[in-house]
């Protein structure tokens, strides 16, 4: 499935640090201009949301990977910021760890995979994670398919 095959566009979707890495990726240009319109239009709608590791994520992929000037990627945290973050607490933990074992996904997925369920999102978009797949109310969307 692909992001245009998506559920209600007017619901909260989950977005994976992977999406937002590639709004600054200009070696993968394609990629990087499906990001910027995904991420432009639900921003737009006020539907996107992310987690506070997505946050740290991205601040620690596109300053060390991408070379980004961490000042400017700090002023992009500070606006994704704006938008509705999921923060986890100890028993969201312990949560995503019994995914992790149920759903045989990485710890760190199954903690996104979490929070998109505590936000109430039913699609997740993400390159990482197996596109098309469904873990509990969850849609997980390769946007790049």
């Amino acid at each position: 499935m692909n992001a245009d095959e998506s559920a209600d566009p007017s619901q909260p979707t989950f977005f994976d640090s992977n999406v937002l890495i590639y709004t600054d990726d200009a070696w993968a240009p394609k990629k990087r201009k499906q990001a910027l319109a995904l991420l432009t239009e639900h921003q737009r709608r006020g539907t996107a949301v992310y987690s506070v590791q997505v946050l740290q994520e991205y601040f620690s992929a596109t300053t060390r990977k991408l070379g980004v000037d961490a000042a400017l990627a700090q002023q992009k945290v500070e606006v994704l910021a704006r938008e509705r973050i999921v923060r986890l607490n100890e028993y969201d933990v312990i949560a995503a760890i019994e995914l992790h074992r149920l759903r045989r996904i990485s710890f760190w997925d199954a903690l996104i995979v979490h929070a998109a369920r505590l936000a109430n999102c039913s699609v997740l978009y993400s390159e990482d994670m197996i596109g098309g797949g469904q873990i509990g109310n969850v849609r997980i969307f390769n946007p790049f398919v």
